[in-house]
């Protein structure tokens, strides 16, 4: 096997077995000690409303609409006048493959709206990149206002857990923590500016542009206001499908009532960053992120926040599947109608 041939089997492990064997270790780890017939039972108890989960799904097909609304506006300073349906369609279908293949569905759904509108896939890979760095500052955002509001309940936990409380202090205290990071720092400061013409270093470069390109396009953009509405409408979406899924079972409402928004917030934020964890669609990371908020900071129940978690990221899974049956059915029937037209 060549070298070349070694490297690309080696990428593609990386893109995408490395995913699957993270969400299928922790989704292991996660049902090990587990009774997954009392977890079942636990969900089809008959004091849940799990109509509140169907709300959930409701709110997360607006979501990806307003996700299409606001990404056409940074298209349209590009000159890419996509349709709100094919937009809409791409956001589905992003979704769906990631299901499949991790981080591909970003790359599916540029592909797919340069192509349909002859666009330059550069561009519009900037866009998207832009978008989704928009995405990050906001759960950065979003995860300093929750410290400076639940710091006390994370501070409280940590410090009961003698041993995890004792870990940090002596990491952050060591000096070869700090030792390693400033011999990383220098080493990326020499590979970045003695090998210029190193395959990742240009791949880098290519990436930062694209970056820039997006970035670019929001400043020049019109309706900047509306686009910031639609950032705000998009993360509310995101966290009241959260929020409303609290009232399915009686534990986790009762808990809400109890600790007020801060809970669902937490469990928010938490699973939002789990999701940076590469993984088939937030498969096991987000649970785990869950489960840790409602049992380990706020003291519910091992079986009902695992069926909490459970239930919630199942249902959503199944409507992305869905979605994803609809997007490329959709997609090939109006690929069908192309064909025709031109013939």
């Amino acid at each position: 096997m060549s070298r070349q041939q070694l490297t690309k089997l080696a990428r593609n492990s990386f893109k995408y077995i490395i995913p699957l064997v993270i969400s299928i270790g922790l989704c292991y780890l996660l049902f090990t000690d587990i009774d997954f017939n009392e977890m079942i039972a636990k969900i089809k108890d008959e004091n849940n409303c799990l109509w509140w989960i169907g709300l959930a799904l409701f709110l997360s097909i607006f979501s990806h609409i307003i996700r299409a609304m606001r990404w056409r506006i940074q298209l349209r300073t590009l000159n890419i006048n996509s349709p709100l349906n094919a937009l809409v369609n791409s956001i589905f279908g992003t979704y769906a493959v990631n299901l499949v293949f991790p981080r591909l569905g970003e790359l599916w759904r540029t592909g797919y709206i340069s192509q349909r509108q002859g666009a330059s896939f550069p561009n519009v890979f900037g866009s998207m990149v832009a978008e989704r760095f928009a995405d990050t500052i906001t759960v950065l955002t979003l995860t300093v206002i929750t410290f400076l509001l639940a710091g006390n309940d994370i501070m409280a936990f940590i410090q009961e857990s003698h041993e995890t409380y004792d870990k940090l202090a002596s990491l952050f205290s060591s000096p070869y923590l700090w030792l390693a990071l400033a011999a990383v720092s220098a080493f990326l400061w020499w590979f970045f500016t003695h090998k210029s013409d190193n395959s990742v270093i240009r791949k880098t470069k290519e990436a930062i542009k694209g970056l820039w390109q997006g970035f670019a396009a929001i400043t020049r953009m019109k309706n900047k206001g509306r686009w910031l509405i639609l950032t705000l409408m998009l993360w509310g979406c995101y966290f009241l499908q959260l929020y409303v899924a609290f009232y399915a079972f009686p534990e986790t409402a009762e808990a809400l009532e109890k600790h007020g928004t801060i809970i669902a917030l937490v469990c928010f934020v938490l699973s939002s960053i789990s999701m940076g964890v590469p993984s088939n669609g937030g498969i096991g990371p987000w649970q785990f992120a869950v489960i840790f908020a409602l049992h380990n900071l706020y003291g519910i129940d091992k079986m009902t926040s695992v069926a909490f978690a459970n239930l919630v990221l199942g249902a959503q899974t199944c409507l992305l599947i869905l979605l994803g049956l609809y997007t490329f059915a959709s997609i090939a029937i109006e690929n069908r109608r192309k064909r025709q037209i031109a013939q």
